[in-house]
């Protein structure tokens, strides 16, 4: 019989420079430096010890290490001997310890995450955490056994084929072990077989996302008595340029969200109760997929996805910055994830890389990801290959065609841009690709729920802009159903250890959900208005902006209901239809009780009208964007800053006033016109730019708000 004993607790933990300290698993060390974005932010090699008696093992049986997450490389020693050297930090492996096994043992294991030339990631906007901050086993077999150290491999395979009238469906179970024969049983009937055997179901119960996540159980078992068994689901997948996503013969547009593994004050060392935590969260909001970013994450949470209905896009740590001393830890890290993943059927595709080609393309980086793609068709035939693409990445760049289907990260309206060129992006690429399967893989706004303003802009890091932007984004895609699956970045804030911005430092804060998972923005409620048809609930956006200077308040109301009804100090104020945003005008004279209405369920916040604005609202301390201009400096007729950069460079006497500016704002400071000076595809988004926007994005410190007037003034003497 196999036997786990769990080896969560008692472990002695050195790092250098500090004393030996005792703690338990999951642990790592940079919990609290990697979430802060001080310099005290520490890479390198720590050292995890464990003493343990002899285990007790049947007449040729194994006693086998199991590690579920130990990043980034783990060396492992027992007595003094080194047993195994592992890269990666996101997947499990296994030693067999059997050889050298005392009456007491001593198991020491050396974690390292320290820069290097060629282990993913390297490169990356998150914190990448130390330690052993999953889980470690130790599982004693018997002499005849199923597989345990290859990739860490589950030792069963299940692959279902299923009709195209949905009505059978023939379950291949394969597994892997060094008996003679195994007995493999599903739904009552049992087989005896050498190592495989197949299966017909009649009229399945199929696994059918959110709605009917159905899972069928298999079991198989050695006659020595080592057994295992895994969950699967029956279901068809397919991928339509037009129609999206297919679940089960029909469109099933997957919107959901991104997910990183980590939380406040614990680091990456999660339990069972962290994931399920953020799995609820997840489907209250009403999403259907999720992309785990940017590796594989914890089985537990694949398990929590096929339990829930989640659709999910898996991927490994390819990112950002290809290296020439990586392409075989891309491999293992692959063949790993899918070996280890391979019978979830929330799984619906492999993703290759993420924003790979931001540094530029090379022969060796195609030659990685085509060495990827034909490692996933080999291992997963049932499966599609995916990437991720920066938006600054050519819309044919030959490596858009190594995997089956593809997603853009796209960020207009934040990182640069307007809101716009996020739809006119997306219809530009299906319009010239008409037969490339197109999803939306990242966007979003970073939000500080402080921080608040009644004319929120892209940049000023507040809740009131996160919602601007969530709004616009999400009508964009109600607008292409064609997209197979779209995903909000992020789900939570998450640590970052290279940011400092936006009022927290070393944290990315474009989550619904604030990283401690205790505060649920306001843009949370508009994707449960939006896609949570189970759970009624209406709410007001803007609780955490008490103090109002303006007269007239604009009050948004989220909601899966419809009409909703506004009062304000208990009297009505108006009534609306409508869908998901509902926005009233609200006078302030003092303090007032606003109250929104729908049906049965109600909302309630209190506002103050104040005569001046409060400063705590605002990231930059200077109160709320100031307009530059009153609409009466605008003369249609001419050139102004409010044309696009493509309008103003084809006038050569308005290009030569944008040139020079953009001259001396690259010399000064212009991440964005440095950036498109030396980048073609850009530059092209650019000429989709206000120059109004591309002026703030650069921000006062570079072209003063005196110096913007002045170049209004100019452009508004040239006639079109």
């Amino acid at each position: 019989m196999r036997k786990i004993i769990d080896f969560t607790d008692n472990w002695l933990f050195t790092k250098p420079g500090e004393p030996q300290k005792s703690v338990n698993l999951p642990h790592t060390w940079n919990a609290v430096d990697g979430q802060d974005g001080g310099n005290d932010y520490w890479r390198g090699t720590a050292s995890y010890t464990k003493l343990f008696p002899r285990p007790a093992l049947e007449p040729g049986g194994r006693a086998v290490l199991e590690f579920l997450g130990a990043a980034m490389t783990a060396d492992v020693t027992v007595n003094g001997k080194h047993l195994a050297h592992h890269e990666g930090g996101y997947s499990t492996f296994r030693v067999d310890i059997t050889d050298v096994l005392r009456d007491e043992n001593t198991l020491t294991v050396a974690v390292d995450n320290s820069e290097n030339d060629r282990i993913y990631p390297q490169k990356a906007d998150f914190t990448f955490y130390g330690g052993l901050y999953r889980g470690v086993n130790l599982i004693c077999v018997p002499e005849e056994h199923f597989e345990l150290i290859k990739d860490g491999t589950l030792g069963i395979f299940v692959t279902v084929e299923l009709s195209d009238d949905l009505k059978t469906a023939a379950v291949k179970v394969e597994t892997q072990h060094n008996g003679s024969e195994v007995e493999i049983t599903l739904c009552g009937e049992t087989k005896c077989v050498k190592s495989g055997a197949e299966f017909k179901l009649d009229n399945p119960h199929l696994w059918d996302g959110t709605e009917d996540p159905y899972l069928y159980t298999v079991t198989a078992r050695l006659p020595g008595g080592d057994e295992v068994s895994t969950h699967f689901g029956v279901r068809k997948i397919g991928f339509d340029p037009n129609l999206g996503f297919l679940l089960n013969n029909r469109p099933y547009p997957l919107r959901g969200v991104s997910r990183h593994q980590d939380r406040e004050g614990l680091g990456n060392a999660l339990t069972v109760k962290e994931h399920r935590e953020d799995m609820e969260l997840i489907r209250e909001i009403g999403a259907n997929t999720v992309r785990l970013a940017h590796y594989q994450h914890a089985q537990e949470f694949y398990d929590l996805c096929d339990e829930y209905g989640m659709c999910v896009w898996a991927e490994i740590p390819y990112i950002t910055h290809h290296m020439e001393k990586g392409r075989q830890n891309t491999l293992d890290q692959m063949r790993e994830l899918i070996t280890q993943c391979y019978n979830h059927p929330s799984i619906v595709c492999w993703g290759l890389s993420n924003e790979i080609a931001v540094h530029g393309m090379s022969e060796d980086l195609m030659e990685n990801h085509q060495l990827l793609n034909a490692l996933c068709h080999k291992l997963d035939p049932t499966r599609p290959t995916t990437m991720a693409h920066a938006f600054m990445l050519d819309q044919d760049s030959p490596l858009i065609d190594v995997a089956d289907i593809g997603s853009w990260n796209l960020y207009f309206g934040w990182y640069l841009g307007e809101l716009e060129q996020n739809d006119s992006f997306l219809d530009e690429y299906h319009r010239k690709h008409p037969d490339r399967v197109i999803g939306f893989s990242e966007y979003g706004a970073d939000a500080n729920p402080r921080f608040q303003s009644p004319r929120p802009e892209s940049g000023d890091y507040t809740e009131s802009y996160q919602c601007v932007y969530h709004e616009h984004l999400l009508k964009c895609i109600e607008e292409r159903p064609w997209l197979w699956a779209t995903h909000v970045w992020n789900m939570f804030d998450f640590a970052a250890d290279g940011r400092n911005e936006g009022g927290k430092d070393g944290q990315n804060q474009k989550g619904l959900v604030t990283f401690d998972r205790k505060l649920k923005k306001d843009a949370f409620y508009l994707y449960k208005a939006a896609w949570n048809k189970r759970e009624p609930f209406i709410h007001i956006c803007g609780r955490r902006y008490a103090d109002r200077a303006e007269d007239v308040a604009e009050v948004k109301v989220y909601s899966n209901l419809s009409p909703v009804t506004l009062y304000e100090d208990g009297k009505a104020l108006e009534t609306k239809d409508g869908r998901t945003v509902f926005t009233f005008k609200v006078p302030l004279t003092g303090e007032h009780m606003i109250e929104a209405k729908a049906g049965e369920y109600t909302d309630r916040i209190t506002v103050r009208k104040v005569s001046e604005f409060n400063m705590d609202y605002s990231f930059s301390r200077k109160g709320p964007v100031a307009n530059w201009f009153d609409e009466a400096d605008f003369d249609s007729s001419c050139y102004s800053i409010r044309d696009t950069m493509g309008t103003l460079q084809g006038n050569p006497e308005a290009a030569a006033i944008v040139n020079e500016i953009m001259t001396k704002a690259r010399a000064s400071r212009g991440e964005v016109a440095q950036s498109a000076s030396s980048n073609p595809a850009l530059q092209k988004m650019m000429a989709g730019m206000s120059f109004e926007g591309i002026l703030k994005k650069a921000g006062e410190n570079v072209v003063p708000a005196a110096t913007v007037r002045e170049i209004n003034a100019k452009l508004q003497k040239i006639r079109k």
